[in-house]
């Protein structure tokens, strides 16, 4: 059975994570998946929308790590950087409904979301720094502008995680819903900007994102940094006691 499974309904195309013995984890077989099922969409003229989730207890524990190490080189065909930039370089609006563990790349995934919600189970964690790594999908820029330095700095210097309210403090959220109403909420959001005169909601997105090639260079910078610390010694000994527990 496929990881990540996707369907279609009324113009949003629907993207789920499906791993719950991994807790959704994803490895570089998923990332493919999503990017292919992304790009598809792109060129779909009768998608209009994107919505991803995960199961009502997960939404991504974040990166296989076992299986990110054995595939360790970050170059621009690697799975992993190509879901990222396939998430920058988006036309269509994305919503994400966030239940559980949204970890690592499940949290700053959501920074090039335009809608999110979550229930009140969501845990979000940026804990890059401390597995001595840093940032990727150009966090180490967005975070900050969207809920100050300082807080940036808290979040993702001590790495510590932060419940759903928390996240919509900050504004990464933009509503709490019951748990049993949350998929039905997000797609009905997701229907309704599919329901949208879609020149104009993508050339308003656009509008929306004047900076998009400070967070491509970012996100650039962050990878060849991100190498570089995957190689350290601090790093090696972050992982091995990782993988040991």
């Amino acid at each position: 059975m496929s990881h990540i499974q996707v369907q279609d309904d009324q113009g949003v195309r629907i993207i789920s994570f499906n791993r719950p013995d991994k807790r959704n984890a994803l490895d570089l077989d998923m990332y493919k998946q999503l990017t292919e099922y992304l790009i598809a969409g792109e060129a779909d003229n009768d998608i209009r929308a994107f919505m991803i989730h995960g199961q009502q207890n997960c939404f991504t524990s974040g990166n296989d790590v076992a299986d990110f190490l054995k595939n360790s080189d970050l170059g621009p065909n690697h799975p992993a950087v190509r879901f990222l930039f396939c998430l920058l370089e988006l036309k269509k609006p994305l919503v994400a409904a966030v239940s559980g563990a949204a970890v690592g790349i499940g949290t700053t995934l959501l920074l090039h979301c335009d809608l999110v919600y979550a229930d009140e189970t969501a845990q979000f964690q940026l804990p890059f720094v401390n597995l001595a790594l840093v940032p990727e999908a150009g966090a180490s820029l967005l975070l900050p502008e969207l809920v100050g330095y300082q807080k940036a700095a808290e979040l993702l210097l001590l790495g510590d995680s932060f419940d759903a309210n928390t996240a919509h403090e900050l504004r990464l959220v933009n509503a709490l819903v019951a748990p049993d109403a949350l998929l039905a909420h997000a797609l009905d959001k997701a229907k309704r900007l599919a329901a949208q005169p879609p020149q104009a909601l993508q050339a308003t997105r656009q509008l929306m994102r004047p900076h998009k090639h400070r967070v491509q260079h970012q996100m650039h910078q962050e990878l060849e940094e991100f190498g570089i610390r995957l190689g350290s010694d601090e790093a090696k000994a972050r992982f091995q006691a990782f993988l040991s527990k």
